[in-house]
Parts: C-alpha cells; sequence; structure tokens
C-alpha cells in the first residue's frame, strides 16, 4: 500500500511538471488582443523643411465616422493670418461638405480633459479641386487669425476613407500684410 501511495505521489509530480507550463504557455493565445498600438513612432529625414503640427481624431479605423482636429498653436503662428489653406492628399478619399468644416477656437485635450471646440469663428470656407484631382480648402475667417496665446483648429466631420495608411495633409497661410501664403507645416493622420 505504501509502495502504491508512493508511485501515486510520483506520478502526479510527473503529470505536474508536464500540464502546468502547458497551461502557461497557452494563456496568451486564449487572449488575443488585436488592438495593440505601438509607442514608437519613426520618422524619416528629420532634417527636411516639414514642420509637423498637431493633430487630433476620434476614431481610426477604416470607413467609421470621424471628427478630424487640425491645431494651429500659438507657436504654428508667427503673424495674424487672412488665410488658411489646407491641402488635402489625392488619396484621402472621403466626402467633403461645407457644414460638416468648421473653424473654432479650441482647448487641445490631455489627461485631465477632452478636445473641444470653445468659439466658433465666423469663416467663408471653400472646397477647390482641380484638373488632376487635388482637393483643397480655403479658409477667410472675417476677422485676422490672432497671434496670441489662443489656439485654433480646423474640424473635419467625415468618413475616414476606404484604404487605411498615412495621409498627409499640408497647411499654408497667409500673414497680414503680404500677398501670398506661406508653409506653416503638415500633420500626418494614420488609419488603421
Amino acid at each position: 500500500m505504501l509502495k502504491e501511495t508512493k508511485k501515486l505521489i510520483l506520478n502526479l509530480k510527473i503529470l505536474r511538471f508536464f500540464i502546468i507550463p502547458t497551461i502557461l504557455v497557452s494563456i496568451p493565445f486564449f487572449n488575443n488582443n488585436q488592438d495593440v498600438k505601438a509607442g514608437l513612432e519613426i520618422q524619416w529625414n528629420q532634417d527636411s523643411n516639414l514642420r509637423q503640427l498637431k493633430w487630433f481624431q476620434k476614431e481610426d479605423r477604416r470607413k467609421f465616422r470621424n471628427t478630424l482636429y487640425f491645431f494651429l498653436r500659438p507657436s504654428d503662428r508667427r503673424t495674424d493670418l487672412l488665410k488658411i489653406n489646407l491641402a488635402i492628399p489625392k488619396t484621402f478619399k472621403s466626402t467633403l461638405k461645407n457644414e460638416k468644416i468648421s473653424f473654432c477656437k479650441v482647448r487641445i485635450g490631455g489627461f485631465e480633459n477632452r478636445t473641444k471646440c470653445l468659439e466658433d469663428i465666423p469663416a467663408d470656407i471653400e472646397i477647390n479641386t482641380d484638373e488632376s484631382g487635388l482637393r483643397s480648402l480655403d479658409i477667410y475667417p472675417y476677422s485676422p487669425i490672432p497671434s496670441n496665446k489662443d489656439s485654433f483648429a480646423i474640424v473635419l466631420k467625415v468618413f475616414n476613407p476606404k484604404r487605411s495608411g498615412l495621409y498627409q495633409f499640408h497647411s499654408y497661410g497667409q500673414p497680414k500684410g503680404e500677398s501670398f501664403s506661406s508653409y506653416l507645416g503638415s500633420w500626418t493622420i494614420v488609419i488603421d
């Protein structure tokens, strides 16, 4: 009887040696998390004339309703602006409507609060399309955008394109007292 008990205990130890590692190894396969985001952003050619601006989007999945905020912070504006031009990439295939585009004074969100338009800025908005298919937005505020400590945003309410990828939007601004627009910066948004 004692011999059988020792044999049973030995068999349980051997069985435990094989079963526990098998269970521990298989746990990650049961927890299939597809929404893992990388914490590293890679940029090529840091010495180029490309100036990266801040942006925020509510949804980054394909074909979902999205609200895009393209920020113009005080550090992005050196003088008062009479006009802002937003160049939309050719591959960003989404329908733009004037009633879904706005320009506002914005509070940029963070850990404690959300991104929110504080005050709509009255402006004329034009959607331009040239013969090559390139689109752009011209925003003419009724009064010049001051170069003070307020942040402003161009807000687009659109459906995300069907194709995932990186989309780079460029911004140009016409300073007060000038007849031409100069480069303000670029936003690179990601659609998964």
